[in-house]
């Protein structure tokens, strides 16, 4: 359990995706809860070492220009895109903006911050029930053992993840899944709980990545394959450590993934089978009405 404690620090893969709709008939409305996977820009306004607002964070993010707005990624997040999916044009803001408007509880907000933990004392799912959530999606745990920073930690040959932190993970996300089950059966149907499986989803991906239309599966986009893991822009474009083609690479930054496979985690969440979301897929819960 120590080797996940210490991991938890970097990248915490957890996250708590809750829809409501306000009234029926208006727009698709979100409240985004979780860790640096779905952060949309809350840590640039806490003192915290996990930040990601400087370039080339956000290099592909069109609304902003391009330009870093706290996102861990170099463009849009699963809940982006997800939102995205069901005709959100405007992202939810993050919590702690200065610019986010009174009214944005109508629109959704962004409560996610990088480096969040999954102890009983940092939040509830009943926070959330009680306040009148009723769908909500929650992501396993990804297999963290195939992330660039353990693999580079553990020195793992090229391909090769780690199965002792992969094997934990499984442990957890199983026991996470069956108390979702529980959930569905004490709050159901008024309540629904979706389980998203990241592991599975993620793990295709990288061990078929020639299939998906990746390059590498290893090395990182943005930040280098050994410590200190830094993923920043140079000077000038000599000095960048960034790599040539974005989209041909599954990790952004050593822990992160690259809005390419955003994507096609997205589309697997959306529309994917029992295998990937359970009980019902995102669109399915979006039509839902207990």
């Amino acid at each position: 359990m120590e080797i996940l404690r210490i991991y938890k620090r970097f990248i915490f893969v957890i996250f708590v995706f809750i829809s409501l709709h306000i009234l029926p008939s208006l727009s698709f409305t979100s409240f985004v809860f979780g860790d640096s996977l779905v952060d949309a820009g809350n840590n640039d306004y806490l003192f915290t070492l996990s930040k990601a607002d400087s370039p080339p964070y956000g290099i592909d993010f069109k609304p902003s220009g391009g330009q870093p707005t706290g996102r861990f990624t170099n463009g849009r997040t699963i809940t982006d895109l997800i939102g995205q999916a069901f005709g959100d044009k405007s992202f939810p803001p993050p919590y702690l903006a200065p610019n986010t408007q009174a009214d944005a509880i109508h629109r959704g907000i962004n409560y996610a911050s990088g480096a969040s933990g999954i102890l009983d004392k940092t939040g509830s799912l009943f926070r959330l029930y009680e306040l009148g959530a009723r769908k909500f999606i929650v992501g396993g745990v990804g297999p963290l053992g195939c992330i660039p920073f353990l693999r580079a930690l553990k020195l793992l040959a090229s391909g090769k993840c780690s199965v002792k932190v992969n094997n934990l993970i499984q442990g957890y996300n199983k026991k996470l899944n069956k108390a979702l089950d529980q959930l569905n059966l004490q709050l159901g149907p008024e309540a629904i709980f979706v389980y998203a499986n990241s592991f599975d989803s993620v793990l295709k991906i990288i061990l078929n990545y020639h299939q998906y239309g990746f390059e590498n599966a290893n090395a990182p986009c943005c930040g280098g394959y050994f410590p200190p893991f830094v993923c920043f822009k140079g000077p000038n474009a000599n000095n960048s450590a960034l790599c040539d083609d974005r989209s041909k690479y599954v990790f952004w930054d050593a822990y992160h993934p690259t809005e390419a496979v955003n994507i096609i985690i997205a589309k697997m969440l959306l529309d994917g089978d029992e295998s990937i979301s359970f009980p019902i897929s995102i669109r399915e819960l979006y039509n839902y009405n207990s």
